[in-house]
C-alpha cells in the first residue's frame, strides 16, 4: 500500500530529473533505497530525493561515488535531517572541493595564457603542470632519486 510521502520509479525519476536508469543504479550503489508494494512495485520515500540531489551535485564536481556514500551512510533515513546535520556530514568533502574551487580560479584567471599557445610550451604552462620541477631536465618521464647532493647536481 502507498505510503502518502512515496514517489513510484517514474515518479521519483521525474521530480530527480534523471532516468530510471541513473535511479536503480544510485539504489545498486546503495546511495539511495526503495520499497515494494504487495504487487511488487517500487517506491522511494520522497526524502530519498535529497540524497538524488546530493549525489548528482557531487558527481558533476568530481566527488566520488563510494566518497559520497559513505556521507550518505552517515545520514539518517527515518527523521528529517537539519542543514547543520548535511554540512557536518559533508565536512570531508572539504578539502577535496577546495582543490577544485582553486584549480577552477587558476582555469580562469590563466586562461588567456593558452590563447596562441598551441600547447607547444608545456614546460611553462602554469595550467597543466605549474610545478614540474623535473620538466626542465627534458622530456619523458623523470624520478627524483638519491641523496641530496645528486638531487642538487640535477637541479643545477
Amino acid at each position: 500500500m502507498p505510503k502518502p510521502n512515496d514517489l513510484s520509479v517514474g515518479e521519483m525519476a521525474e521530480r530527480a530529473g534523471v532516468p530510471v536508469s541513473t535511479l536503480l543504479y544510485y539504489e545498486a550503489e546503495g546511495l539511495i533505497e526503495s520499497w515494494r508494494t504487495p504487487a511488487n512495485h517500487r517506491r522511494y520515500d520522497r526524502r530519498e530525493l535529497r540524497r538524488v540531489a546530493i549525489t548528482r551535485i557531487a558527481q558533476s564536481v568530481g566527488v566520488p561515488l563510494a566518497s559520497v556514500k559513505e556521507v550518505l551512510d552517515d545520514i539518517p533515513r527515518d527523521k528529517a535531517v537539519s542543514a547543520e546535520a548535511w554540512a557536518k556530514a559533508a565536512e570531508p568533502w572539504e578539502g577535496l572541493l577546495n582543490d577544485r574551487i582553486d584549480l577552477l580560479v587558476r582555469l580562469r584567471d590563466q586562461m588567456g595564457f593558452c590563447i596562441g599557445c598551441g600547447c607547444l610550451s608545456l614546460d611553462s604552462c602554469p595550467l597543466y603542470n605549474a610545478d614540474d620541477g623535473l620538466g626542465k631536465n627534458g622530456p619523458g618521464a623523470r624520478r627524483w632519486v638519491g641523496a641530496k647532493e645528486e638531487r642538487a647536481k640535477i637541479e643545477k
